[in-house]
């Protein structure tokens, strides 16, 4: 097996009128352990790009943390990352409503979503997601992928975090369906508008109809709907 970065070549024998051995690339994918304080958190499957921000992002929208301050290190080795924190919080119930004026143009949406789909891995293996975090009108702060939606979302979100992104005046790209685990990452982020080619799920709907977050789906061609806070787009 061939390795090379996200992609890894793959002996395969593909069956029509004969069997015919070949190879082809696909994505490559690795489980991450996360331990905090010297527990074990979670371990995470995911492609092997951008961990420090996946983990800062992953903590952040777990609400394990409020801000990136309150992590003391980050040591990445070996497919395990090992985070300190001085306390490790319970759980917060209820979901964070959304502080932001933002109000973005159609084709700021267009241009966001179609940034995204540009992939050249996705191009090649059909089996990576897209996530981006952009501000009106300009190039896009983030473009990051995974082979799993929240997982991209986790790495534009630590993206943030660690560059002091103001997500109040920002808005997010992704791929695939929308369902309420990519909305409450939002929300806990106060990240105004999420956009997106799919379509979100009914919990993700009245999440962020009662949290004062704008979905965007089915972006495609001249068209797209707006499944709630409509005022945001214009």
């Amino acid at each position: 097996m061939l390795r090379n970065g996200r992609l890894e070549w793959i002996e395969y024998t593909k069956v029509n009128t004969e069997l015919t051995k070949s190879k082809e690339r696909v994505v490559k994918e690795i489980g991450l352990s996360i331990f905090i304080n010297k527990r074990h958190f979670t371990t995470a499957m995911m492609t092997p790009m951008m961990e420090k921000e996946f983990v800062i992002g992953h903590l952040f929208g777990q609400r394990v943390i409020e801000n990136i301050e309150e992590i003391q290190s980050i040591t990445i080795k070996d497919n395990v990352a090992e985070v300190v924190l001085p306390e490790i919080r319970n759980e917060r119930k209820g979901f964070p409503m959304i502080y932001s004026n933002l109000r973005v143009r159609r084709e700021d949406i267009f241009d966001g979503v179609k940034a995204i789909l540009e992939s050249k891995v996705f191009v090649e293996t059909e089996a990576i997601h897209s996530a981006g975090l952009f501000k009106r009108g300009i190039e896009p702060i983030c473009i990051a992928e995974d082979i799993g939606r929240h997982n991209a979302l986790d790495k534009v979100i630590g993206y943030g975090l660690t560059n002091d992104i103001d997500f109040g005046n920002a808005f997010v790209t992704s791929t695939g369906r929308q369902p309420a685990e990519m909305i409450l990452r939002c929300c806990n982020a106060n990240i105004p508008i999420i956009a997106t080619k799919g379509v979100p799920t009914t919990l993700a709907v009245d999440i962020a109809r009662k949290v004062g977050l704008t979905i965007v789906g089915l972006v495609r061609g001249n068209g797209m709907t707006v499944y709630s806070n409509p005022a945001r787009i214009w």
